[in-house]
Parts: structure tokens; C-alpha cells; sequence
């Protein structure tokens, strides 16, 4: 299982749940969120679990930003067992692409 923006990257990261940048609020499934929870728990199981997509964009003073809008089930199931990191697929983006999500929301990234 991918997504589409992360079909042809085969690199899956640990990434710190602290540094990704969520900016929506998510509506889950808790039934989706209990079952992935349970996987998770399982160290039989928890690599059954895909990595979520992140938008990696550099900002214009070199940092680094990371902002993920989808995997909501997988994410929130994370933060519930409070687990320090999750997989995920980097996908280098622009603050261009990030516009499309934000609009004018979108932030100026150092």
C-alpha cells in the first residue's frame, strides 16, 4: 500500500513524531484507530503498519520542514500509544506545493 506522491520512493524513515507539522485537525475512525493500535502494540505485527507520506520542503535559509496531511489513522494511533517515532516516505516538496494545501495560510520557511 502507497500513496501516489510516494509510489516510486523505497526509503522509509524513523522520523520523530515531534517534527512533523500537522496543521489540520483529524476526524478518525476510532475503530481504524484501536485495530492499528493493536498492531502496533505487537511486535509481530507492527511492521504491517506503512509509513505515512511527509512533505519535506527546505525552506530558504536551509531548514527543514515536514508537514504530513494524510496517514490520520496512522499518525493519531502513534500519538495514543505515545511512541516517539513513525515510518515515513520523505517527499521532497516546495512551498509551492505546500500552498496547495494552505493557500494563503501557507507560512514564510526559513
Amino acid at each position: 500500500m502507497t500513496s501516489i506522491h510516494a509510489a516510486n520512493i523505497h526509503e522509509v524513515h524513523e522520523m520523530p513524531m515531534s517534527e512533523i507539522i500537522r496543521p489540520f485537525m483529524s476526524s478518525v475512525d476510532e475503530d481504524k484507530v484501536t485495530s492499528l493500535m493493536q498492531t502496533l502494540s505487537d511486535p509481530k505485527t507492527e511492521n504491517q503498519v506503512p509509513p505515512i507520506d511527509i512533505m519535506w520542503i527546505v525552506g530558504s535559509e536551509g531548514g527543514n520542514y515536514y508537514y504530513s496531511f494524510g496517514g490520520c489513522h496512522r499518525y493519531i494511533a502513534h500519538v495514543r500509544l505515545k511512541l516517539p517515532t513513525i515510518k515515513v516516505k520523505l517527499v521532497r516538496c516546495t512551498t509551492k506545493d505546500l500552498y496547495v494545501y494552505l493557500g494563503s495560510s501557507t507560512p514564510d520557511l526559513k
